[in-house]
């Protein structure tokens, strides 16, 4: 079923910008969109990794009388604790060994637009406290400069974690909180959302087709499938499930056998759980054992270093060690 026929069916509302959802709960973050997206209020959106927070981000954008200019998002999560400030505010040349020339921050290219701070609850408390000064005054400094700079920008901020248990475990400040949370919009998990997983499904479909000037379609099977998988991933999960499918697949697509393991799907078990494991062979050396931890536990939280850091109890400035090791015994195999 296409975009276009779901419309014709008399939904209420089948997209709100680049986010599509004919569900109950889609169709109240479209009203708060709506709602939001005109003013200057402050957003914070929750929901869990790849939930739709960036898309939600873009459309608030686009209803905004920023339009015009940019929408810039940065993860606060995959940028070194070191380097943030720099990558938020900018910094001059010759403040730094690597700054060969002056660069301009997030804050100065957003200037006239919208940022979207994604995980948010992954900023370090130091720059925490920089930031709320920034928000307060709309004034800040490059690194490595004197001169005060000003931009004119509306924050988004987005977390995959509850806010108010990040400010109880000391991850994030509560004044800070209460500056970005001046209007919350949280984006419901895709297994809550219904009929928007055939939705989102035949939409990715579609685009695929289009690009590829193919007219590949899904077996009985697999439409079955996306109803019954959980998605633990929710869009993002299944944009990729499917793209796996189309390259793999000929005119009739299967998703079953891109989702879960044979084993897992004997057992009825969740799907989620074999994202949870390592398999280990005896008599493996330490060091490579380490090394599939880290690699496991990175894959499982999508790249967010500082998050994998904290699961594996180790500093973020060991595990970029550990890594940058691994990459130079890479390249010296290699060589």
């Amino acid at each position: 079923m296409s975009l276009v026929s779901l419309q014709q069916e008399s939904f209420p509302r089948a997209a709100a910008g680049p986010v599509l959802g004919v569900s109950a709960a889609m169709q109240e973050v479209f009203r708060l969109i709506e709602r939001v997206g005109p003013t200057e209020a402050s957003v914070l959106l929750t929901g869990e990794s790849g939930s739709g927070k960036e898309l939600a981000a873009q459309s608030i954008h686009d209803r905004s009388r920023r339009r015009g200019g940019p929408f810039i998002a940065i993860n606060c999560g995959a940028i070194p604790a070191g380097l943030i400030e720099a990558e938020l505010f900018g910094y001059e040349k010759g403040s730094f060994t690597a700054a060969v020339r002056g660069h301009a921050g997030v804050f100065e290219r957003a200037d006239g637009g919208t940022l979207l701070l994604d995980e948010i609850t992954e900023m370090p408390m130091d720059m925490q406290t920089r930031l709320l000064r920034v928000l307060e005054t709309h004034k800040f400094y490059r690194v490595g400069a004197n001169i005060e700079l000003s931009s004119d920008v509306r924050v988004i901020a987005a977390s995959n974690r509850c806010p108010l248990q990040a400010v109880q475990s000391g991850q994030l400040r509560e004044d800070l909180l209460y500056r970005l949370a001046v209007f919350p919009i949280e984006l419901p998990p895709l297994r809550n959302r219904g009929n928007d997983v055939d939705l989102l499904a035949e939409h990715f479909l579609d685009e695929l087709n289009a690009h590829a000037r193919t007219d590949k379609q899904f077996t009985a099977h697999a439409r079955m499938t996306l109803k019954q998988h959980s998605w633990p991933g929710n869009v993002r999960e299944l944009r990729n499930c499917i793209e796996r499918a189309f390259i793999l697949g000929d005119q009739m697509l299967e998703l079953a056998p891109l989702i879960q393991s044979p084993a897992a799907s004997a057992k009825g078990a969740d799907p989620l759980a074999d994202r949870e494991r390592l398999e280990i062979r005896v008599g493996s050396r330490i060091h490579d054992m380490e090394r599939s931890l880290i690699e496991a536990t990175l894959d499982y939280f999508q790249g967010n270093k500082r998050r994998a850091a904290d699961a594996l109890g180790c500093s973020l400035k060991t595990l970029y060690n550990k890594l940058n090791g691994y990459s130079q015994s890479q390249c010296a195999s290699s060589s």
